[in-house]
């Protein structure tokens, strides 16, 4: 099965230490990364999509925990 996600948070080292996890963990970046301006916290917000191929596992909407990969 191929899974994506899409990380989000603020612009700060906790942003970059979750795609590193993510990344350590067999995840591989898809995609550039986004920036935009959260106007109602008035802050900078980062996202990065991420993907994973896992063999011998078939995905299940709302079964499959995206966490557990």
């Amino acid at each position: 099965m191929k899974l994506y996600r899409f990380l989000t948070g603020p612009d700060d080292a906790t942003f970059c230490h979750k795609v590193t996890a993510a990344v350590n963990k067999g995840w591989h970046l898809f995609g550039s990364p986004t920036y935009s301006f959260d106007a109602e916290t008035k802050t900078m917000r980062c996202g990065q999509a991420v993907v994973k191929d896992v063999e011998g596992h078939d995905y299940e909407a709302g079964v499959t925990k995206l966490s557990d990969y």
